[in-house]
């Protein structure tokens, strides 16, 4: 066994998905051959995954399914939370049954479960509900149309026999659903999400998060759902289309909560309101982190350093000594920034239209796609329908989300947030989702650099991601650690591939930097 001073010192930056993630491996692998420090800016655990509480009720901040075809992450977050064995509060109004765990908990009586949900989510435009992804349901074909669906039908089949140049996001998305779709369902709430039109963005971004989806899939998924079940048994399906998720009871901070208590009870240290803000380095090693605390600033020296900081962030922190192309491109790196209102409802207008029981007749979405005119609202969150347990009332209240898209500082962020909870439930009224009567409670919450994009000097990341490699002991990890919109499953991967390569002495970042590159990593799932 090694003695404390032999144990190598650790610095995290980050206490989201990927950071945690990373400490808790080391820790759990070799508790007394690491001293792991986590650095954490806010005073909360879970980055972007985590879970807001406000008056007994819970939002989630952009909604975290969790379905991972990585099976090292699927067991790892049963190991962290077991799948639930008895019905949830919600299944036992509506007499549901879904695939319990034998030996799970009982949602009604514990609370570290995970629960088995369904997902639902549609898109609203024309005050229609559409299937998300678009489907050739019979029902899409009825909102659309005989002539917009002619007329889809056209646009498509010249896609597939006249390919664009794959360039831009545009002729990324015009190549699988035709011109026509593209316009109807993807232009507008691309552009409402990132700030730029689709024809500016890199064509990355839709492989990394779209990937196999096209309507040639869309069609394949169809066909096999009318077959018998014993004949879809070996189907693969599109990421996009996976129908059931897990999710923790409380959300998904609940999740990274609990991992922060056992990096502590293995020895580890997570600091609060620690922002790092600079790195000192010499001769390809990093030797010390720099971090503002509410007492000062402090000077910490490690032998390993994760940053799950936005790369922007750490290249600037790391001083005038970097090389200028370096600086340029860091400087240039674009982010979309994150608001979100959470409503406390008496009820929604909407009725449940659809074929699926829900309690109380409620709609059963956990996220709407806003594609209505003039409306900058990008997705309205459930929450009922993503936990039943994040809602204090569940009987008698409906908790929603409103998410918009924006960047630091603009008219939307500047907002006051009474403000801002008045301009949302104006929207909301407005698309004749909710009367404005029944919103008993509002709750808003900001969120920097959300979203790392795919333009501006994101084509020349290489250069940045090249450099950076030459550090032997930093390990860049995650969503903003690597600038790509990573889900949290990526963001893990990332840190399982980072500590394989310590412990196996692993020089090369290839392994890290390649989670979420390839066409078939995470693209679709055996059912």
């Amino acid at each position: 066994m090694n003695s404390s001073n032999s144990k190598k010192r650790v610095i995290v930056i980050g206490a989201g998905p990927a950071g945690l993630t990373a400490a808790f491996e080391l820790l759990h692998q070799d508790r007394d051959g690491y001293e792991v420090t986590v650095l954490e800016e806010t005073p909360f655990i879970g980055g972007i995954s985590r879970t807001v509480v406000y008056n007994g009720n819970r939002m989630d901040l952009g909604g975290h399914r969790f379905f991972s075809k990585d099976r090292e992450v699927m067991k790892w977050w049963n190991e962290r939370m077991a799948l639930q064995g008895s019905p949830s509060k919600d299944d036992l109004i509506t007499n549901t049954v879904k695939p319990l765990n034998p030996a799970g908990p009982d949602p009604e009586k514990v609370d570290r479960v995970m629960l088995f949900r369904n997902r639902v989510s549609r898109i609203y435009s024309m005050r229609k509900f559409f299937d998300y992804p678009i489907s050739l349901s019979l029902q899409t074909l009825k909102n659309l149309g005989v002539t917009k669906t002619l007329s889809a039908g056209i646009s498509y089949l010249t896609a597939m026999f006249h390919k664009l140049p794959e360039d831009s996001l545009e002729n990324f998305y015009r190549n699988r659903f035709g011109r026509k779709i593209y316009n109807l369902f993807f232009k507008e709430y691309t552009e409402k999400v990132w700030g730029r039109d689709p024809k500016d963005i890199s064509a990355e971004w839709g492989a990394q998060r779209v990937k196999g989806l096209s309507i040639w899939k869309v069609l394949e998924d169809a066909f096999y759902r009318l077959l018998p079940k014993s004949l879809q048994k070996n189907r693969k399906v599109e990421t996009s289309l996976i129908e059931q998720f897990w999710y923790p009871k409380f959300g998904p901070g609940q999740l990274w909560e609990l991992t922060a208590d056992e990096i502590r009870a293995m020895g580890g240290t997570v600091r609060h309101n620690s922002k790092a803000v600079g790195l000192d380095w010499e001769d390809g090693q990093i030797k010390a982190v720099l971090v503002e605390e509410p007492d000062g600033t402090l000077r910490l020296e490690a032998d390993l350093f994760f940053s799950s900081m936005p790369l922007k962030d750490l290249v600037h922190g790391m001083g005038e000594a970097v090389p200028d192309n370096v600086a340029e491109v860091a400087a240039g790196l674009p982010y979309r920034d994150f608001i979100t209102v959470g409503l406390i409802m008496k009820k929604l207008k909407l009725e449940n239209q659809t074929k699926i029981p829900t309690p109380y007749n409620r709609i059963p979405d956990c996220w709407i796609y806003m594609q209505e005119p003039n409306v900058k609202m990008g997705r309205v969150q459930i929450f009922n329908n993503w936990s039943p347990y994040l809602v204090k009332d569940f009987a008698n209240t409906v908790g929603v989300g409103l998410e918009y898209f924006c960047s630091e500082h603009d008219s939307l962020w500047n907002m006051a947030d009474e403000e801002f909870a008045a301009f949302a439930i104006d929207e909301l009224t407005g698309a004749g989702i909710i009367n404005r009567e029944d919103v008993l409670e509002t709750h808003v919450e900001h969120v920097r650099k959300a979203y790392p994009a795919y333009f501006d000097t994101y084509d020349r990341i290489d250069e940045l991601t090249a450099w950076l490699n030459t550090f032997e002991n930093l390990y860049c990890i995650g969503r903003n650690g690597q600038h790509r919109y990573n889900n949290s499953d990526h963001s893990m991967a990332t840190a399982f591939e980072a500590v394989k390569n310590i412990r196996n002495g692993v020089r090369s970042r290839d392994n890290i930097w390649n989670v979420n590159t390839e066409k078939s990593y995470h693209e679709s799932s055996e059912s």
